[in-house]
């Protein structure tokens, strides 16, 4: 799934009471299992100047890149937080982790070729799906729209639950980077 549709959704299931700081932990918790991703390959883009075909072929399917992948995409540390968060009772803390693990749960079924180890430390295990929520060689076409709508539902939600004004404004570009994005996959990236 996108980013955009993965904050968009966290901060629509978790995003209540809506109030600044649960918002705000809503929308981080659904970024953080991504963060990794863009810090690195903004790194080797950007900074050290690398070809996206090296960062995307051989980095991103690196032993070291991996680790960092299997840290940050874990059901095992994201559940063992979220336990944290419910025995402390903070809300925000619920928010964020909540977020975090439903970015997982959505991000599962959806990798085809491109997964992660979800159950580091126990396992370095990678669910390949018959799907992927990029590649329409597996099923993209019909689910991008799919997300798309389902991103978009989330951001009504938002916006009726009447979260903080930066909260709306963040949901407007969100929206609107989704459909950006789709459009790129649906009718840009040819089928691998």
């Amino acid at each position: 799934m996108n980013t955009p549709a993965h904050l968009l959704l966290g901060a629509a299931v978790f995003g209540r009471p809506a109030e600044s700081r649960i918002v705000a932990a809503a929308f981080a918790g659904a970024l953080m299992p991504d963060l990794s991703l863009y810090v690195m390959a903004g790194i080797s883009l950007f900074l050290l100047g690398i070809p996206p075909q090296v960062v995307f072929n051989d980095l991103y399917f690196s032993d070291s890149w991996q680790t960092v992948f299997a840290i940050d995409n874990s059901f095992v540390v994201w559940g063992l937080l979220c336990a944290v968060a419910v025995w402390s009772r903070a809300p925000w803390a619920i928010a964020l982790t909540g977020a975090a693990l439903l970015h997982l749960c959505l991000d599962f079924p959806l990798h085809h070729d491109d997964g992660r180890p979800h159950f580091w430390p126990l396992s370095w295990w990678v669910f390949e799906s018959p799907v992927s929520y990029w590649d329409r060689g597996h099923g993209a076409a019909w689910i991008a729209p799919v997300e798309a709508f389902l991103a978009t539902v989330a951001a009504i939600v938002l916006w009726r639950r009447r979260v903080p004004v930066w909260a709306i404004g963040l949901t407007i570009v969100l929206v609107l980077g989704e459909f950006w994005i789709v459009r790129q996959w649906l009718f840009f990236f040819v089928d691998s």
